[in-house]
Parts: C-alpha cells; sequence; structure tokens
C-alpha cells in the first residue's frame, strides 16, 4: 500500500456490493449546475469477509454530470445485513464520461461501463456493526449502463 509521510496507513477490504438501479433513470436536465439524473435503487448484493447481506429498496444516486463530463454520485442508501441489522450509507464519488460526455449524454451516447470512486462512510444503532460508525471508506468500481448496475469494492482506510 502507498504511504504517507505523515503517518502510516492501510487499506483494509471490507466487502463488495452490486446495487441494481431502476431501468430508466429521472433525467431533471440541465440547470446551471450541470444535468441532473436521480438513479433509484432497487436492491442488490453485498459479500465480502466482514459484511453480507442485501441493499433495500428506495437508496438513490442523485447525480450532476458537468459540462466537462465529470459525474459526481451523491448517494444514500439502506444495506441490511443476514442477520438483520440496518445499515445506512451516504457518499459521494466521481465518475469521468472523458470531455465529451454531457454532449454525448445529451445525444443519448452514454459509455456502457464507467469506473468510479467513492468515498463511503457508514451509520448504524446495531452493536454489532457499531465499529462501521468510526470507518472512512473508499470505494472503487463502475456503473455498468447496459445492465443498470452500480458495483463496488469497499476498504476501510486504517
Amino acid at each position: 500500500m502507498a504511504q504517507s509521510s505523515l503517518f502510516p496507513y492501510n487499506l483494509e477490504y471490507l466487502f463488495s456490493y452490486t446495487a441494481d438501479l431502476e431501468k430508466i433513470p429521472e433525467v431533471i436536465g440541465q440547470t446551471p449546475d450541470g444535468i441532473l439524473i436521480n438513479f433509484y435503487v432497487t436492491g442488490g448484493t453485498i459479500s465480502g469477509p466482514k459484511l453480507s447481506g442485501t441493499l433495500t429498496h428506495g437508496g438513490g444516486d442523485w447525480y450532476t454530470l458537468r459540462e466537462d463530463g465529470v459525474g459526481i454520485s451523491n448517494v444514500r442508501a439502506t444495506f441490511q445485513t443476514d442477520d438483520g441489522a440496518l445499515i445506512y450509507t451516504d457518499y459521494i464519488g466521481i465518475m469521468d464520461l472523458g470531455p465529451d460526455g454531457a454532449a454525448n449524454f445529451a445525444k443519448g451516447q452514454v459509455a456502457n461501463i464507467v469506473p468510479l470512486k467513492t468515498t463511503p462512510r457508514y451509520h448504524t444503532a446495531h452493536p454489532q456493526y457499531a465499529w462501521l460508525n468510526r470507518l472512512q471508506c473508499l470505494g472503487v468500481g463502475q456503473v455498468d449502463h447496459t445492465a443498470m448496475t452500480v458495483s463496488y469494492d469497499v476498504y476501510a482506510v486504517m
């Protein structure tokens, strides 16, 4: 792992997940801040050494596609673990659709697979998962516009 000159750190793999999205996003359209698009979660799966379960219906990504082709994700969702705990997540992230990304989107042309990076946090009242409340995480993944899924590997910065 990369090391800072200020202090040592590691990335610890926690879990992976795939979120299923509604097949047709809600396109608000062009605003002064960029093109606003809402992607709503319909379900999904979570698996890994630290967490397993499902994504509940109803979360989403309140996404802004800037004129320079950079997409800013603003996600909120709820996980339900296999043992019944509820865990809320929120994060921002970045997707680079290229310099012509916004213009291509306006013409209905979007790459099938786009990489993305996120900074998730987790919030829960369940005592077994209270350790999640103390973490800052890094999510590395991709959106598949054909399948309308988003997949991530999630790491804790330790």
